[in-house]
């Protein structure tokens, strides 16, 4: 499956397995460690500041503000539902960042190879590389064929969003099935207890 960092980042967000919200961003030794596992190979060694990880934070709530307007008429993910950005500011917040690194592209076509291409850049901020790479990727994905295919992940706690890879996928990944599934038998069990009529 073709990887989406614009997803990634979203997903920065997650159930932390305890009933609550973990947030990879909420400090900047997370915030590093998050940028090196998953950010561009160009991260390399980058290290986080506040200044970034608040511009990293503001970023990821226009991506998913506006993974919640691509899921609609579906519901959002339950993480931020009740605070999502309005669309216009997260798509003006977006295309901002993705502006503040002015690049080029490329086209590289080795004699005997296959034609590549590449961004050229000059700007020297590694910070601000990152997060316009991340706002590029965030455009990307949602003017394309496969924002029809986002959903937000609909088990019992989680928040993520996903790519539907095949059409009767519900959940983003197995465990989050499980734990649907357990669910939905212990509300059938609890209804059968109380001598309810309980739909299959």
């Amino acid at each position: 499956m073709e990887r989406w960092p614009a997803l990634e980042l979203a997903s920065t967000i997650r159930h932390d397995g305890d009933g609550g919200v973990a947030d990879d961003l909420a400090t900047v030794a997370g915030t590093t460690r998050w940028i090196r596992e998953h950010g561009e190979p160009a991260a390399g060694e980058l290290a986080a500041d506040e200044q970034f990880r608040l511009d990293l934070v503001g970023l990821r709530q226009a991506v998913r503000a506006l993974f919640a307007r691509a899921v609609s008429p579906g519901p959002p993910s339950p993480a931020d539902a009740h605070r999502l950005m309005p669309a216009d500011e997260a798509t003006a917040r977006l295309n901002a960042a993705a502006a503040r690194e002015p690049v080029a592209p490329q086209l590289a076509w080795p004699p005997d190879g296959t034609p590549t291409a590449n961004l050229l850049t000059a700007e020297n901020d590694a910070h601000v590389r990152l997060v316009a790479a991340l706002a590029r990727d965030a455009i990307t994905f949602l003017s394309g064929p496969q924002r029809d295919q986002l959903r937000a992940c609909t088990a019992p706690r989680c928040v993520r969003y996903f790519i539907k890879a095949h059409g009767r996928q519900e959940w983003c990944k197995p465990s989050c099935g499980n734990r649907a599934r357990a669910a939905r038998h212990y509300r059938r069990q609890r209804g059968a207890g109380e001598g309810g009529a309980v739909p299959s």
